[in-house]
Formats: C-alpha cells, structure tokens, sequence
C-alpha cells in the first residue's frame, strides 16, 4: 500500500481544465466492421462540435469498427432517401451513419441521425435530440451508444466518464483529482493538492466520488464528493489507516479498509447511519476490497496465504475463499458487471500485468506485457479495462478489452496520469 501520510490542500469547486487525455487506438480487432459515418449536413448554422467525426472516433477507439474516412467517401448523403447505396458498397463499408443538424431560433440544435444496413438497403435505426451547443458533444457520444449497441448487442460507454489523478511537479498543487469523458475530453479537475491523492472511486449513479484526503489534523480520512454541488464530508476517520473505499451497488454503503484495531482489515460502512462492521479478523493485512455484484459478497486482496492473493467473501456469514492460485502476487482486484470475470494485477517474472480470470470456467489469462500496471478498473459494459501503467518512467493510462484483442493509450500533456475509475451509466 502506498505511503498515506499526505496533507491535502483544497483550492474550492470544480473547476473546468483543458488537460484532456489523448487517445490513442494501439492495437484493434482483425475483423473490425467496415462502417460510414458520413459528415452531417447543418443548416442554420455550423456547429461548435463535428458530430460525425467524434462518432467515427468513439467507434474507431473501440477497437470493434473501421470508419471510412471521410475524403474518400463517393457521395455525403444526409438522409436515408439520399442515400447512393453503390458508393459505400463499392468502399466495402457493410454500416453507414448519416445525419443533420439544425440550429432553431433559441439557439439550441436538433440533431437527427440514422443507422443503414448497406448491403440489404434498409434502415436498422434512426432517432433525435435537442439541446444546447454544450451538449453536442454528449448527443454525439449518445449516437455512438446506440450505434454500438445495435452492431454489437452490447451497451456503448462512450457517454461515460472516467476518473483520475494526475500529477505534474510544474504546478504549485502538482496533484489532481480529475475526470473526463471516456473519451478523454471536457476534463474538470475537483480536488487540487500539494501531495498525492489515493484510491478515488465512483457511486453507482455517477453523482458522487470517495477519496482518500489528509486534512487539518495530518490524519487520512475517507471523504464523499458530491460532483453537482462539490459539498463534500467526512465519512471516515478511524486512527491509522483509513483507504481503499468502493460503493456498494445500491450506493448505501462503502467498504474499506480500516486499521483501527490493529493490522489492516475490511469493513463496510453504511453511509445513512454511519455504522461501521468489521468484515475480516486477520493477523494478515486485508485490504482493496471491491462489491460483487450481487451486493451480498466481495473480492478483496490479502496476504493471509503468505503472499498477496484475491478472497471472497460472503457477507451473509463472512465465510471467506481463496479465488486466485496463479503466481506468487495478485492484488488489487476488480470485477466485470455480471460478476464472471475477475481483473486485477498479476506479477509475472517480475512483471506486474493486468490478468483476467473466468470465475465460471477457472480459466486465467495476462491482457498486458507492460512492466508496472496498477489500479485496473473495468467499464460498465464489462467490455474493456482501463489501468495505470508506466512508459519512459512516467504514469500514464492505457485500456485493454476483456478478450486482450483490443488496446488502446491515453497520454497526457500535462504530466502523469494514474489511478483510475471508470464510472457507471451515467
């Protein structure tokens, strides 16, 4: 566990930054889909965002889709009845996305878009938003969404967000508590400090964020961020370690780690009453614990067999099982949204990897041939997983599906980037 003894400085509300991430697909799918997002046709004004583009780059990004680009498209329809359906046959583009929008006298837009099966001619879908020029950007990364899922069968994440910290030594507050869309854009900063910030995390709504903080008397203590208003409290302040929080599924509860009564240990924390359980009685250190779904168990890393190993645990009866036999180190756990997949850090010849274990099957596989990755957090539709990892020395994020077939980086330029959090649907 990394040193905690941190005093933080708050500078006030959140606050807008132009430190966006900067995406960059490494390695996609062989079999990617062949796919037209054509450029929208605007009247009444050109819009602030290019809707198209950031569609074709949220589908790209996603390893699962090759969007034509848009030079060498043979006509620009805009609507289903214009559609040439030869010019993208003849491009082998299987999918073809077009649309408009228009900007109405209040100054909001209307955005229109369809979905087209090119090789039966036919429209699979089609539908509109209005909104403000603030919220293109969100209309675009919707569209993509449902394009996504319709292609996929699986929900599209790209109108999430991800949460993270960052830290550049040029600053007066080097480290920061940001997060972004998961595409790396609009990022907003809501804690700055003159020391690390640790093991942030996001409520199942996507309305609130936990963090680890030192304040005013030296000591860590846990606190809730509510994102909308930035009213913040103090939800824990045990002596000796207070880290590690993750919400329940139903947003009730925290569990944590706590060594209040000696070695680290976890405990669950009902935020309404503030009633605190203690979870595990260990000689060992128990810690990074993380919910199953089921809200009734959890995963969590100990080294009660003599070296870092991933345990379950049945809340109902705190019967505890082993669940990681792989290698002598595997910690900081995750779990995909359907509970069968299980992620966290595996050290390999003195490598430390994300890995993935099938909690159905027992099969176990490395995602990652990088030397030092750390904090995996997987995406609400289970599909890829983002985590910290160094290159030249420096932290920086990266993103790897569940299958290892997909991978994608996110430097920063404004300095390291670590621990992150990949929120619910927002």
């Amino acid at each position: 566990m990394k040193n905690l003894v941190m005093t933080c400085l708050l500078l006030g509300c959140t606050t807008l930054v132009h430190a966006n991430l900067v995406i960059e697909i490494t390695q996609g799918r062989d079999d990617a889909l062949p796919i037209a997002v054509v450029p929208f046709a605007s009247s009444g004004g050109q819009p602030e965002e290019d809707i198209a583009a950031i569609i074709a780059a949220n589908l790209h990004r996603s390893g699962q889709f090759r969007p034509l680009p848009a030079e060498d498209m043979l006509s620009r329809p805009s609507r289903g009845a214009d559609i040439i359906w030869r010019d993208f046959r003849v491009m082998q583009s299987e999918y073809v996305v077009v649309g408009r929008s228009n900007r109405l006298e209040d100054g909001r837009y209307r955005v229109e878009y369809e979905l087209h099966d090119v090789a039966r001619g036919a429209q699979m879908v089609a539908a509109s938003y209005t909104g403000s020029a603030s919220q293109l950007r969100d209309m675009a990364h919707s569209i993509s969404d449902k394009v996504f899922e319709q292609l996929t069968g699986i929900p599209g994440v790209f109108g999430t967000k991800i949460l993270y910290v960052t830290m550049n030594e040029r600053r007066e507050h080097p480290f920061e508590l940001q997060y972004a869309d998961a595409d790396g854009h609009r990022a907003q900063t809501i804690l700055r400090s003159r020391q690390p910030i640790m093991s942030p995390s996001w409520s199942p709504d996507g309305s609130q964020v936990a963090y680890v903080s030192f304040e005013g008397d030296g000591l860590p203590k846990i606190y809730v961020h509510n994102l909308a208003s930035s009213e913040r409290r103090v939800v824990a302040r045990e002596s000796g370690i207070n880290g590690a929080p993750a919400w329940s599924p139903d947003g009730t509860r925290l569990a944590l780690t706590l060594s209040r009564d000696g070695a680290p240990e976890i405990y669950t924390l009902d935020l309404s009453t503030g009633r605190l359980v203690r979870r595990t009685n260990s000689r060992a250190i128990d810690t990074e614990p993380r919910w199953l779904p089921d809200g009734e168990s959890l995963v969590f890393t100990s080294s009660r067999g003599g070296g870092p190993q991933i345990y379950r645990m049945d809340l109902r009866d705190n019967t505890v099982r082993r669940l990681t036999f792989e290698g002598p180190y595997n910690a900081r756990p995750d779990v995909t949204p359907d509970g069968r997949y299980l992620v966290f850090v595996h050290r390999r010849d003195g490598r430390f990897q994300i890995g993935v274990q099938d909690m159905r099957r027992g099969t176990f596989n490395v995602l990652t041939a990088s030397n030092m990755d750390e904090s995996p957090s997987v995406a609400p539709n289970g599909t890829m997983i983002i985590y910290g990892t160094q290159q030249g020395g420096a932290g920086v994020l990266e993103a790897v599906s569940i299958d290892g077939r997909v991978r994608v980086a996110l430097p920063s330029k404004e300095g390291e980037v670590r621990e992150p959090a990949w929120s619910p649907f927002m």
